[in-house]
């Protein structure tokens, strides 16, 4: 990491070092979607664009050999792979010998009206789906041993997106944005009755963010 990141790479004090001696609480995973990556480090590839440095060493993709990796959404990086989920979280128990993991996000975004008129467009169907695809992925990951604390969903309302303002919605509750009211859509309901009937799985505690 040092030859490849040089000076970008964080440098630990004593005192941060001291601290981190008895090791972390806990480990908090964003997940939403996945891709393929290639190395362009030792592969024959175009680099990445990427946001930093790090990204650039890699090629992203949703596709491979002309096959997507899911069903593609509202967003142009978002893609369904539910196995994702059980991947990160294995990884990361394999990696880092199983510190204790929340799933500090996960969530569907949508690009529906500002003003649904129609029973439809609060049954958010697809939302259900893929909330209930990647819990499902998350279980399969706990019952292989994943030291899986907690879930969050995102989110209990709509919000600000930072690249998309209020153009995508990821809210169990829609939220009029002229007016603030919120009205729950069919996956509120759908993860109320969820939480309800898992309470108890392996000592999972689930919420909304």
């Amino acid at each position: 990491m040092h030859e490849i990141l040089g000076p970008d790479l964080l440098v630990f004090s004593k005192y941060d070092k001291e601290k981190f001696k008895n090791g972390l609480d806990f480990i908090g995973i964003n997940h939403y979607t996945s891709y393929y990556v290639k190395d362009c480090i030792f592969s024959a590839c175009d680099q990445g664009k990427g946001s930093s440095k790090t990204e650039g060493f890699a090629l992203t993709s949703a596709q491979m050999n002309d096959k997507s990796i899911g069903e593609p959404t509202a967003l142009a990086w978002f893609y369904v792979h539910p196995q994702g989920m059980e991947n990160i979280v294995t990884y990361i128990k394999d990696r880092y010998n199983n510190i204790p993991m929340f799933i500090t996000e996960n969530g569907f975004g949508t690009s529906e009206s500002s003003y649904p008129t129609t029973e439809y467009e609060l049954n958010d169907v697809k939302r259900v789906e893929y909330l209930s695809s990647y819990l499902d992925s998350l279980a399969t990951a706990i019952r292989k041993g994943a030291d899986v604390k907690g879930y969050f969903v995102w989110s209990i309302l709509d919000n600000f997106e930072w690249n998309h303002g209020y153009s995508i919605r990821f809210g169990l509750h829609h939220v009029d944005f002229a007016t603030l009211n919120r009205t729950p859509r069919g996956s509120a309901f759908w993860y109320k009755n969820f939480i309800s009937e898992h309470k108890n799985l392996a000592g999972i505690s689930y919420a909304q963010v």
